[in-house]
C-alpha cells in the first residue's frame, strides 16, 4: 500500500469533512510536531478502523439479545414456573440481570483502564456467553435468577469498555457515525429476539422448552471472540495512556497502514499522562475541575434514564398483556414494537453528525416521552404498535447519542472508570423498575405509569442542557484538557 503524508490542518477547498486528506500539512503543523491524539483524530477511517467498528457491533449485538431476552420471553417463563405476573418471583426474574449489571459496570467497568480495551472487551463477551448457556439448563426459577444476575455481570461491563474502545480509535469528524453503525448491528438483536420468541415460546423440541433455545443462542458471542480475538488491536490511546509508548506506536502504525497514511516521525508531548493510573489517582482526576462537573452530570443522567429506556423495554409486554391480550398477542406486538430500536438506531447515523450530540440527546429525550405517552393512552391494536415502535426509534437516537457522548468528555486514563461507575447506575435503577413501576401500573395503569417515565426524563435533559459540554466535531484534545 502507498502510504501518503496526513493532513492535519484541515481540508482542501471543497473536500467534505471526514475524507481522507493527503498532501502538506498546513504551516506551523508539520506532521512530525503533531501529537498522538491529533494524529488519530485527523487520520481518515481505513480498513482497521471498520474492522474494530463490526467486531465491537457483534460483541454489542449479543449484549443487547441478553438485556431483552427475558422482557421477550417472561411470559413463557410465567407459564413454566407458575409464577404469578406480580409475585416476587417474577419481578426477580425480570431484575436479576440488570442487578447483575450494576455490580459488572460498577466494579468491572474500570477493569479496560488497568487491562486494556481489547482484552477487557473479549473478556467481558466469553463471561457472558457462558452463564447464558448455563442458564438455558436451570432445572427451576432460582437456578435462571442466579445465571441471569452472571450473565448481567458480564453485560454490565461491555458497554463501558465498547465506548471507551470506539472513542479512542475513531477519527473525530466520523467518530459519531461510525460509532452508530457499531450500535446499530447490536440492536439488530432486539427485533431478532422478540420474533424469536413468539416463533420458539410456544415450542417444545422432545421435552426441551423454545425459551431454553433462544437463551443457548445468545452464547454464540464466546465463538464469535474465538474468530476475531488475535487480529483486535488494542487502543494506541490506552496504551500511551500506561506509558507503553513504543507498543502505542507499534498499533497505531497498523491504523494508518490500514488509512493509507505516513506516521510521523515523532510525535510531540501531549496533556494526556502517560503512566498507569492507580484508582486512588484515577478517583482524584475525576474530582478536578472540568471533570468534576461531567461525572456530576453523568451520575444523575444515569439515575434517571434507565426509566425512559429500560422503563419501556422491560414493561411493554406487562403493558400490552394488561390490555387483556394472550401471551402470542402480547408477545407479537412488543416484537413489532422492537422493530423501532435498529429503525431508531439507523437514523441516529446521520443525526449524529448534523446535530451537536447534547442538543440530540435532549431532543430524543422528549420524543420518548411523548411518544411512550401515545403507547400508554393507545386503546387499539393499530395505534399500541405505532407508538410502541415511535418510542422504541427515539429511544435508540437517545442511546445511541448519548453512548457516544459520555465518551467523549474524558481523558482515556480514566474514561472506562468514569462510564462504567456512572452507568452502573442507570443497572441498579433499571433492576428497581418493576418493583417501582408495575405497582403504578396495578394500581393506576398504564398513563401514569408513563407519567412517572416522562418525569424522569425530564430531570434527565435538565441537568444535561445545564452541564454538559459540547463536543461535536472537537478533537479529545480539545474536549479534554488534562
Amino acid at each position: 500500500m502507498n502510504s501518503q503524508p496526513l493532513n492535519l490542518g484541515g481540508h482542501a477547498p471543497g473536500e467534505a469533512s471526514g475524507t481522507a486528506a493527503s498532501g502538506s500539512a498546513l504551516p506551523g503543523r508539520a506532521p512530525q510536531s503533531t501529537t498522538l491524539g491529533a494524529f488519530m483524530d485527523e487520520m481518515p477511517v481505513g480498513a482497521l478502523h471498520r474492522f474494530v467498528v463490526w467486531v465491537v457491533g457483534i460483541g454489542l449485538f449479543f449484549d443487547m439479545y441478553e438485556i431483552f431476552l427475558v422482557s421477550s420471553i417472561g411470559s413463557a417463563l410465567q407459564n413454566e414456573y407458575g409464577l404469578d405476573g406480580h409475585s416476587t418471583d417474577f419481578k426477580l426474574l425480570l431484575a436479576s440481570a440488570f442487578i447483575g449489571m450494576f455490580f459488572g459496570s460498577l466494579l468491572l467497568g474500570s477493569l479496560a483502564d488497568r487491562i486494556g480495551r481489547r482484552r477487557a472487551f473479549l473478556l467481558t463477551l466469553v463471561w457472558y456467553s457462558l452463564f447464558s448457556l448455563l442458564g438455558a439448563f436451570s432445572i427451576n426459577a432460582g437456578m435462571l435468577v442466579i445465571c441471569r444476575f452472571l450473565t448481567g455481570v458480564g453485560v454490565g461491563a461491555i458497554y463501558p469498555v465498547a465506548d471507551s474502545y470506539l472513542s479512542e480509535i475513531l477519527p473525530k469528524d466520523r467518530r459519531g457515525r461510525l460509532a452508530a453503525w457499531a450500535y446499530t448491528t447490536s440492536y439488530i438483536a432486539v427485533p431478532l429476539v422478540g420474533f424469536l420468541a413468539v416463533w420458539l415460546n410456544p415450542l417444545h423440541y422432545d421435552g426441551i422448552a423454545g425459551w431454553r433455545v433462544i437463551l443457548a443462542i445468545g452464547s454464540l458471542g464466546a465463538v464469535f471472540v474465538l474468530a476475531v480475538k488475535h487480529r483486535l488491536p488494542e487502543s494506541p490511546r490506552w496504551l500511551l495512556a500506561q506509558g507503553r509508548v513504543q507498543e502505542a506506536h507499534n498499533t497505531l502504525r497498523r491504523f494508518a497502514d490500514s488509512a493509507g497514511v505516513a506516521m510521523p516521525t515523532n510525535f510531540a508531548e501531549s496533556g494526556e499522562r502517560k503512566h498507569p493510573l492507580s484508582l486512588r489517582e484515577r478517583i482524584a482526576l475525576l474530582g478536578k475541575a472540568p471533570y468534576d462537573k461531567r461525572y456530576v452530570m453523568l451520575v444523575i443522567f444515569h439515575l434517571f434514564q434507565g426509566f425512559g429506556y429500560y422503563g419501556f423495554g422491560t414493561l411493554a409486554g406487562v403493558v400490552v398483556k394488561s390490555r387483556g391480550f394472550d401471551v402470542t398477542g402480547s408477545t407479537l406486538f412488543v416484537a413489532l414494537s422492537f422493530l423501532g430500536y435498529p429503525l431508531g438506531s439507523l437514523l441516529s447515523v446521520p443525526l449524529l453528525n448534523w446535530i451537536e450530540r447534547r442538543t440530540l440527546v435532549i431532543a430524543s429525550l422528549v420524543t420518548i416521552a411523548l411518544f411512550g405517552l401515545g403507547f400508554a393512552y393507545s386503546d387499539n391494536i393499530a395505534m399500541i404498535i405505532c407508538f410502541g415502535v415511535l418510542t422504541t426509534c427515539a429511544s435508540n437516537v437517545f442511546s445511541n447519542a448519548y453512548h457516544v457522548y459520555q465518551a467523549e468528555i474524558f481523558p482515556a486514563s480514566v474514561r472506562s472508570t468514569a462510564i462504567g461507575s456512572t452507568y452502573s447506575l442507570s443497572r441498579i435503577v433499571s433492576s428497581a423498575l418493576p418493583f417501582i413501576l408495575l405497582p403504578v401500573l396495578t394500581q393506576h395503569g398504564p398513563l401514569a405509569m408513563f407519567g412517572v417515565i416522562s418525569g424522569a426524563l425530564a430531570i434527565v435533559a435538565i441537568t444535561l442542557r445545564v452541564l454538559g459540554p459540547l463536543t461535536t466535531r472537537r478533537s479529545q484534545d480539545e474536549i479534554n484538557p488534562v
